[in-house]
């Protein structure tokens, strides 16, 4: 990115504005939060041998090398200062800067680098503390771009403290809404109000009732099944890698989703969550392009959901920190599924939102030829139930006022919301057995992530018919969309919220008050590219 300076006159009597921010440094305990591994492999390599001999009863060195002893202390002492005095330049030339509408964080001190991002292109600053920064009472702050893949700038450590309040004020320079950019004054956290949280009892029982847990049961079976047949012993060493990687990942879920919390406040979503390695971070409805709401096999005799979403500048999920930051709810019941589906969708556009959206997690389509249900929903027709013998009744769609539903999965519920105005582009596929059928797939394109919009096996007239009023109903709903007051319509969810901005004096940094105008949507979003819409055959 380029540097923008906006010259600026000095008028008489008054002091000169800054156009240049103050460069600051780092916590000094950063460097040795990050490289701690540095310093436990330097310990092991030397004290390795040690250690093994204390265990066998020899003696502590070994008196081939007392002769070297010093030397190898020598050694070691060497390869310690070097590894410190690296940390201390590391930290020393690490420094950061919030000045002309960016943020800055230099780095290096042989390699030089410097990563800045656009304060409004800022998409989410999240708070993360691994377990020693915790120690420490550090925190790392991430700075989300719009079509980053990965976080555009990292800035570690800062105090816990200073990194609140840094990333409020951050948010609010991004939000438009402090009088300038030479402003210093720190912004105090907004208020929220905790909707809801997932006890410990209920994460476990997801982990242990989840999809991977049936193909370890299943993988199981199969491997005691053919040593039994086969009388041979030796296949179930087979399953010790298995079991470590199984008990890593089920350790990794159980850390990423322990004491979450969701709670709502002027900034967004804030969701909260992490035994060893916390981390918070605001999810702003506005940013949300796509939410989906899944329920495994198991899970249906107690109850329970999970919500993903597709956050831009979160981009694609692969690893399992990506799969947590787009994680809205790990596991809950019906009841806050629905709350927080009314906290991404404040307006769902019917009479009735909870009866429709409990037809889109449990509903199930007529036998009858007709593809219209008693729900509201448009299934799969009937001649085309060879396509999917088990789910043609259950896949299905509905558009709202304001958003796309789409429903599916006889044994997996699945269902998906795409605000209309989140609706990027559209194509329409059908395959030869689609087309011998009569029936075609819609996809609908959003930002990168976990949630792929689709709509599967809908008669052909009924797909080309949606494919024509969504791209209508997508350019209506971007001329009007107000996603940024968004706490106004679900402020009788949090009176608390509510009543602190009303009692609160308006300030420079101060985000807007319930019902007062909000900042434009082009001051908060990346403008969005005009729709395109294209059909494929084949």
């Amino acid at each position: 990115m380029s540097l923008e300076n906006d010259a600026t006159e000095s008028l008489p009597g008054k002091p000169e504005p800054t156009v240049d921010g103050d460069w600051n440094r780092v916590h000094p305990a950063s460097p040795f939060v990050r490289g701690w591994v540095a310093l436990a492999a330097v310990g092991f390599f030397f004290g390795r041998d040690a250690f093994e001999r204390m265990l066998q009863g020899r003696d502590f060195m070994d008196p081939n090398l007392s002769g070297r002893v010093p030397w190898l202390l020598a050694g070691g002492a060497v390869v310690l200062l070097l590894t410190v005095g690296g940390f201390i330049l590391s930290w020393y030339f690490t420094r950061y800067q919030v000045a002309e509408g960016y943020v800055r964080v230099n780095t290096g001190f042989l390699f030089k680098q410097q990563r800045q991002a656009r304060l409004d292109r800022v998409q989410a600053i999240d708070i993360v503390q691994p377990l020693l920064a915790r120690i420490f009472g550090l925190a790392e702050l991430k700075f989300e771009v719009a079509d980053a893949g990965e976080s555009a700038v990292r800035l570690a450590y800062l105090p816990l403290d200073k990194a609140k309040k840094l990333r409020a004020t951050i948010l609010a320079r991004a939000a438009g809404v402090v009088s300038g950019p030479e402003t210093t004054e720190e912004i105090p956290e907004a208020p929220e109000h905790v909707v809801l949280s997932v006890p410990p009892s209920r994460l476990v029982g997801s982990l242990l009732l989840s999809e991977q847990t049936v193909g370890i049961l299943a993988g199981a079976a199969v491997v005691v099944a053919v040593s039994v047949f086969t009388q041979n012993q030796t296949l179930f060493l087979a399953l010790i890698p298995g079991v470590l990687g199984i008990g890593a990942a089920y350790w990794s879920s159980f850390n990423k989703g322990y004491n979450f919390t969701a709670a709502i406040s002027p900034d967004g979503i804030r969701l909260r969550y992490g035994l060893l390695d916390t981390q918070a971070q605001t999810v702003p409805p506005g940013r949300i392009q796509a939410l989906m709401v899944t329920q495994p096999p198991l899970w249906r005799v107690f109850g329970w959901y999970r919500i993903h979403v597709n956050v831009a500048g979160y981009g694609v999920s692969g690893s399992t920190e990506g799969a947590a930051r787009t994680m809205l709810l790990p596991v809950g019941l019906k009841p806050d599924v629905l709350r927080m589906m009314s906290l991404v969708l404040p307006d769902p556009g019917v009479e009735d939102p909870e009866q429709v959206f409990t037809a889109g997690l449990d509903g199930l389509g007529p036998v009858e030829t007709s593809s219209s249900t008693s729900d509201g929903f448009t299934t799969t027709p009937r001649r085309a139930r060879l396509l999917a013998p088990l789910g043609w009744r259950r896949n299905g769609f509905l558009a709202t006022k304001t958003a796309l539903l789409i429903r599916s999965g006889r044994w997996w519920h699945t269902l998906v919301m795409v605000p209309h105005q989140r609706t990027q582009s559209m194509a329409l596929h059908q395959g030869p057995w689609a087309r011998r059928f009569g029936v075609a797939d819609l996809v609908l394109h959003t930002t990168a992530g976990p949630v792929s919009p689709r709509v599967f096996q809908a008669g052909v007239e009924q797909a080309v018919e949606l494919f024509d009023q969504q791209s209508a109903r997508a350019r209506e709903a971007r001329k009007r969309q107000t996603s940024e007051q968004w706490l106004a319509q679900v402020a009788p969810q949090a009176p608390e919220v509510a009543a602190t901005l009303a009692e609160e004096p308006a300030q420079p940094g101060q985000p807007a008050q319930p019902g007062q105008p909000a900042q434009p949507e082009s001051d908060m979003h990346p403008r969005t590219s005009p729709q395109q819409e294209e059909r494929h055959d084949g």
